[in-house]
């Protein structure tokens, strides 16, 4: 079915949403929706590697999810900690590069330790590039950019000089935005980046979405008449 799609995005980023709700919705922990999420994930990344998608960005934990309980957000550390490092099937054998985008300052050293480990070994591969929004926020990379320019000493900002101070200064922008849940909102995701991005909003909560979604979200893109701000 690649084949007979005439566009594929380069790049999709994904705000994973309705974890904790497919689990209430099952009288389950929130966690084991996040559990259940991760297996998505991992779905997700074998669809973008059948369809020949580049990059694609997961929004794993925003600078607001500092606001839920411990428990969950404990939680989703383990939940990615073990995620990373113990996926060398994932990154390694399939030769898929790990990268992240957000402030890690404030999470635990050995989550630290698990990414950075694995984007060392991974950094050189090139059938897709997956991106870890974690402790991520729009605004915030923004005003980051912005200071570290300031720092700098430059007393003006350009696009060009922006773009290259933002956390996403290695990735394209984002074709394609998909947010699941059927909630219709960016919430403080990609803001500069985003510009001319296409959105997808499908119903389903996270868990539920694989490679049949994935493939329905990309017929839906082929419909899409990208103009960025011209005419055809």
């Amino acid at each position: 079915m690649a084949n007979k799609l005439k566009k594929i995005p380069n790049h999709i980023a994904i705000i994973m949403d309705g974890n904790g709700r497919w689990a209430t919705k099952r009288g389950l922990p929130r966690n084991l929706g996040h559990k259940a999420g991760v297996k998505a994930v991992e779905k997700t990344i074998d669809a973008c590697l059948k369809f020949g998608i580049k990059y694609c960005t997961f929004f794993a934990f925003s600078t607001e999810n500092w606001k839920r309980s411990k428990e969950e957000v404990d939680g989703i550390f383990a939940l990615l900690r073990d995620y990373i490092s113990k996926n060398d099937n994932i990154f390694l054998k399939k030769k898929v590069r790990l990268s992240s985008i957000g402030l890690l300052d404030p999470f635990p050293d050995d989550l630290k330790s698990a990414l950075e480990n694995m984007k060392r070994k991974t950094q050189d591969f090139d059938n897709l590039t997956i991106t870890f929004a974690l402790n991520y926020g729009g605004r915030d990379d923004i005003v980051r950019a912005v200071n570290s320019l300031i720092k700098a000493g430059e007393t003006e900002v350009t696009e060009e000089k922006l773009s290259a101070s933002l956390d996403t200064k290695m990735l394209p922008d984002p074709d394609f935005i998909i947010r699941t849940s059927g909630e219709k909102r960016v919430s403080n995701f990609l803001l500069y980046q985003m510009a001319y991005s296409e959105f997808y909003f499908p119903k389903l909560y996270w868990p539920d979405f694989d490679e049949k979604q994935l493939l329905k979200a990309l017929k839906v893109f082929q419909k899409r008449k990208r103009r960025y701000g011209g005419l055809n």
